[in-house]
């Protein structure tokens, strides 16, 4: 049997493979175009962020599952792969500790504007102690938009180390571990100085900050997402950030075109790559449990987080 490894997994989970007689490959490229090529005759699939295409399922001549090495399913057409017989399933919770810590990360960097004073010593450049405005954390309010593992983890982190008010937006949470609720998003938004994003891609929540939910922050606030793109709309938020009713943005998902587009010229959004569960800790969890889903599909039987019912 082989596994066609589409973008990177820690060594556990080629060595896990290996274990139980099957053969990991990697793939060359992550683009579909390459894996349309080679999936024929692979048993089993293990994508990040690159997903799955319906073409790539169509191609298969004996794909019977498609592990999601991570949270995010978004890119992998589970339509087309129900379709073909393919059961697809994902890993969500192993990278949970390392993304709520990215996004603490995220918060200290753009309320302190280490990247610009990092750009500016090396350029040697003066006057950006003066320029830009430094805000302390402590004491602060955060809203968390979705309240689940992540979104938890980075409440507690905030109200332990900083002693932060933390306002919860999460309409599914059955509770919120004794912190403030707020009905509604705009409610939230009102209060808070930092706003982070943990909450899954729905049609209830793409572009759920735009324009008009945008007018409603606190003027000032700081605006982090590790979630997904389609939360927020960029050009929105662009011209919130020009126009000061947001501070600052520090993105760890976004557009293609974001890094050279309208946000970047604002000169207050950090971009990172999808950094938030890649760390040592988190890419060994994640390889862990996505071979053990992988494993448990080829014995015949449906592992706990698969995502659709194969025809």
């Amino acid at each position: 049997m082989k596994c066609l490894i589409i973008q990177p997994i820690h060594e556990v989970g080629h060595a896990m493979l290996r274990e139980a007689g099957i053969e990991p490959v990697m793939c060359p490229s992550p683009d579909m175009a390459t894996v349309i090529k080679m999936i024929p005759g692979f048993d089993a699939v293990i994508t990040r962020d690159a997903g799955f295409s319906a073409q790539a399922s169509a191609a298969s001549d004996k794909l019977k599952v498609i592990v999601v090495h991570g949270a995010g399913h978004d890119a992998v057409d589970k339509e087309a792969a129900s379709a073909k017989g393919i059961l697809v399933c994902n890993t969500p919770g192993q990278n949970s500790r390392s993304v709520s810590e990215l996004a603490v990360g995220l918060i200290l960097s753009a309320l302190r504007h280490i990247p610009e004073a990092n750009r500016a010593e090396r350029a040697g450049e003066t006057g950006i102690r003066e320029r830009e405005v430094y805000t302390e954390l402590t004491g602060k309010t955060a809203l968390i938009v979705g309240w689940g593992v992540i979104g938890r983890g980075l409440g507690h982190m905030l109200k332990a180390a900083f002693d932060m008010t933390i306002l919860v937006y999460s309409p599914r949470a059955p509770e919120v571990n004794g912190f403030d609720r707020v009905s509604s998003l705009e409610e939230g938004l009102a209060r808070a100085d930092i706003i982070s994003l943990h909450t899954p891609m729905r049609p209830e929540t793409a572009n759920m900050i735009c324009r008009e939910t945008l007018a409603k922050v606190k003027r000032g606030a700081v605006l982090i997402n590790t979630a997904r793109a389609g939360l927020v709309n960029e050009a929105d938020l662009a011209d919130a950030i020009q126009s000061g009713q947001i501070a600052a943005a520090a993105l760890d998902v976004y557009s293609h075109e974001a890094p050279t587009g309208p946000l970047a010229e604002t000169g207050h959004v950090i971009f990172t790559p999808h950094l938030g569960g890649s760390t040592t800790e988190a890419m060994k969890r994640t390889a862990t449990g996505a071979v053990t889903h992988l494993l448990k599909a080829l014995s015949g039987e449906r592992p706990e987080t698969a995502l659709n019912d194969p025809q």
